[in-house]
């Protein structure tokens, strides 16, 4: 399953996700939306407006959610 976390700088739950995912052992892909204009039209279509944005496979959700994290691994 593909792992995406889409954060942007400074993000106290941006960070304290991926600090999650990495102690899990969960490999991710980190796009930061302040910089790809693509990715915020992508979660904010999701329905959005604030971050981490994680989708793995065909689960979304938005904020630092150790309970969503923890079916991951």
């Amino acid at each position: 399953m593909s792992i995406t976390v889409y954060s942007k700088p400074a993000c106290v739950q941006c960070t304290a996700t991926t600090r999650a995912l990495t102690a899990r052992g969960i490999d991710f892909d980190l796009v930061d939306l302040t910089e790809d204009d693509a990715a915020m039209e992508l979660v904010t279509g999701l329905g959005y407006r604030q971050a981490p944005v994680v989708v793995a496979g065909d689960e979304h959700w938005a904020g630092f959610r150790p309970d969503m994290i923890s079916r991951l691994s």
